[in-house]
């Protein structure tokens, strides 16, 4: 169960990190 939830709390900070660092590149993107 631990596992997991660390697995869980590591992919939610990579996405975070990764919607911070992308998010200027994503929304050019878009358009």
């Amino acid at each position: 169960l631990e596992l997991t939830k660390l697995s869980i709390l590591q992919q939610a900070s990579l996405a975070m990190l990764a919607q911070a660092n992308a998010a200027p590149q994503s929304i050019l993107s878009l358009f």
